[in-house]
């Protein structure tokens, strides 16, 4: 059986609004295995965006446990969640969140400049990952010259440079057309197949559809989770 690198254990969210205390989640626990390729899906309000917060190391519950590639990230102090951040989660956003006075290869050194990488094999490792997601001859070109599947790319290519365990998605195919949308979860899935663990949180039941296992939330809580093509057992 695949070791899993994401264990929620009965993840509790509480806001305070005025009088009001709204449970974002309310005792949610699945598994993640290890090269998994799944989808958090639900309408605004179902709790994915909060679990997606709390699985990035972005937010905290105020109960449960969350534990990644063996690492219980509620109990880290802020270095050391920034630092396990840094190593163990790629962030893929549906506005790309590239910095526009940097190339496509800057962008993506980023992450190892903050990781320690030297200045050699950042390059290498930045350009290497430009050419695999397609975008080898631009390189030098910045975002506002990319399209918006391109920049998405730059985007991937960042959330791969540190090497991560887990690769988080929010809504990756948001602010793309269709046929780029389709591009970008083809190229998920190229990359899950390589070994990659993905996690797409979105509202999109279509996006679901593409990836191997969907879990499915309303009102802070999981209410399916199943194989795509098979319902789960």
């Amino acid at each position: 059986m695949t070791a899993p690198l994401i264990e929620a254990k009965e993840l509790v969210k509480l806001y305070q609004m005025g009088d009001e205390t709204v449970h974002a989640l309310a005792g949610v626990s699945f598994v993640v295995p290890r090269g998994d390729y799944c989808a958090i899906v639900g309408p605004s309000g179902s709790g994915k965006s909060t679990m997606m917060n709390i699985l990035g190391g972005l937010d905290t519950p105020s109960g449960g446990r969350i534990v990644i590639d063996n690492a219980d990230i509620a109990t880290l102090t802020d270095e050391e969640l920034a630092t396990f951040r840094n190593r163990t989660i790629g962030f893929i956003f549906q506005s790309f969140n590239l910095l526009p006075r940097l190339s496509a290869l800057e962008n993506v050194e980023l992450p190892m400049i903050y990781g320690g990488v030297l200045p050699k094999e950042r390059k290498e490792r930045a350009a290497a990952l430009l050419t695999r997601v397609g975008l080898g001859e631009r390189m030098s070109h910045r975002p506002t010259q990319l399209s918006g599947g391109q920049q998405q790319r730059v985007a991937i290519a960042r959330a791969l440079a540190g090497r991560p365990a887990l690769l988080l998605a929010d809504e990756p195919t948001g602010a793309l057309d269709t046929q780029t949308g389709k591009d970008i979860l083809n190229l998920f899935s190229e990359l899950n197949r390589e070994g990659v663990t993905i996690v797409i949180v979105t509202h999109d039941h279509e996006v679901a559809a593409a990836t191997k296992r969907t879990i499915e939330m309303r009102d802070g809580r999981i209410v399916a989770d199943h194989l795509n093509g098979s319902r789960a057992a």
